[in-house]
């Protein structure tokens, strides 16, 4: 993955803050609060915030992500916390489970548009028939704004693209709007997303 290979996410891990808090993602949260709790697939999950989160309210969690200094981050946090999280570290086309999964958490999962449709193709075979995707992601409309995301344009998302990455879903919930950001240093400030609930038929 050229555009953030793991020796960006290892150093930018590094740090001694976590970079995007330890606070689970809002949106993701919100969502996740409404369902009951089963088993959930968190892929690139980076230090571990949605993780801990979710095995706080009793979910089985795996999680994975391409970054080893992610993962120490994310160990901590779930030590610190008293919970349990299987974290892998694997490139997302690598990932490999038995597992079936209730929920699936997308949260910022910007991975290069060359394997981005078959990466998501690739999370949905983990996925039971009338699971939930839960995603938030930056849109197009972020590129250039201060408050995170890819430089990449092609890396950002559009309300097309989603359907054509995701047709196996059927979309509850599928929108672009402006927020307010405030996860750590580097998801600040008001930022353009695409939001989507979708269930797998």
């Amino acid at each position: 993955m050229k555009q953030y290979p793991a020796d960006f996410w290892n150093e930018r891990y590094t740090e001694k803050e976590y970079v995007y808090g330890t606070q689970p993602n809002v949106f993701f949260k919100e969502q996740l609060d409404q369902l009951v709790a089963g088993n959930v697939l968190l892929p690139a999950e980076g230090e571990g915030r949605n993780a801990v989160y979710a095995a706080l309210q009793g979910w089985d969690v795996v999680a994975f992500d391409i970054s080893t200094s992610g993962k120490v981050k994310a160990m901590q946090l779930s030590a610190a916390q008293k919970v349990v999280v299987d974290y892998q570290v694997t490139s997302v086309l690598d990932f490999k489970t038995d597992i079936k999964f209730d929920t699936i958490g997308l949260c910022y999962t910007h991975f290069p548009i060359e394997i981005r449709k078959d990466a998501f193709q690739h999370l949905l075979k983990f996925l039971k028939t009338n699971g939930t995707v839960i995603f938030e992601a930056f849109a197009k409309a972020q590129l250039g704004k201060p408050s995170g995301g890819p430089k990449n344009f092609g890396m950002l998302f559009s309300i097309e693209e989603i359907k054509d990455e995701f047709p196996e879903l059927e979309f509850k919930l599928l929108e672009e709007k402006t927020i307010e950001l405030s996860e750590g240093n580097y998801h600040k400030g008001k930022a353009e997303v695409i939001r989507f609930i979708g269930i797998k038929k």
